[in-house]
């Protein structure tokens, strides 16, 4: 249970502080954080959560990284559906606590956005259905070997939290333009439950790319870097 209980904290943390930023910060007049700091508050909470919880549950804070753990041999199947439903939960609470937080300046319109992901009219940029599938996967796909290479016995100990915020933040900068940056069906889907309507309709992608990413992130890992002994 305990293990449970951090990744919905940690989660909780990763969405409230990486949509947080935003959606209240990135465009705040005379001081917004913009994109580079969007990217840097997601990589900052999973570096904060990964020393905070870690050594709890390993600190996965997204369903595709435990799905991906899991196909590259580095978590039990028997506890998958715990964590992501403990992941989902905390991201719906994020989601809670944030539109509350929103909704308390004037002229506040969830339909906005709300850092919600998406494509087509929805991306930022306008990227296509096809475009936004691409980027969910192959960003996913190289988040999870990332975290596989970074947390392997042969990496330097101690130094995982941070390549993986990194690695975050870079993927957030190169891909928040077209799909607004998933890479995380929980994070998708705590912001997407309240904005309702089309992040609700396109939120399949954002669990299914995600998914598909990991996996083949983590096959490339075990049949390519895997440790030989």
């Amino acid at each position: 249970m305990k293990a449970y209980a951090a990744e919905f904290v940690g989660t909780f943390w990763l969405v409230l502080g990486g949509c947080g930023s935003a959606v209240l910060t990135a465009a705040f007049p005379d001081v917004g954080i913009g994109l580079l700091g969007v990217a840097l508050a997601f990589g900052l909470t999973v570096v904060t959560m990964a020393y905070a919880v870690g050594h709890i549950s390993g600190c996965h804070l997204n369903p595709a990284v435990s799905i991906g753990l899991w196909a590259g041999k580095r978590f039990p199947a028997n506890q998958l559906l715990q964590y992501i439903l403990a992941q989902v939960l905390g991201a719906v609470a994020a989601g809670g606590a944030l539109y509350l937080i929103a909704s308390g300046k004037a002229g506040f319109d969830v339909s906005a956005g709300f850092a919600a992901n998406g494509y087509d009219a929805h991306s930022p940029g306008g990227y296509s259905l096809t475009a936004a599938l691409i980027t969910e996967v192959v960003m996913t796909m190289m988040f999870l070997l990332i975290i596989l290479g970074a947390t392997d016995k042969r990496a330097p100990q101690g130094f995982a939290p941070i390549a993986i915020g990194l690695g975050l933040t870079l993927i957030h900068l190169i891909s928040i333009p077209v799909t607004n940056t998933s890479v995380n069906p929980a994070r998708s889907t705590g912001v997407a439950l309240f904005t309702g309507d089309w992040a609700i309709g396109q939120l399949w992608l954002f669990w299914v790319a995600p998914i598909a990413g990991a996996i083949i992130g983590a096959l490339i890992h075990r049949y390519v870097f895997k440790s030989e002994d």
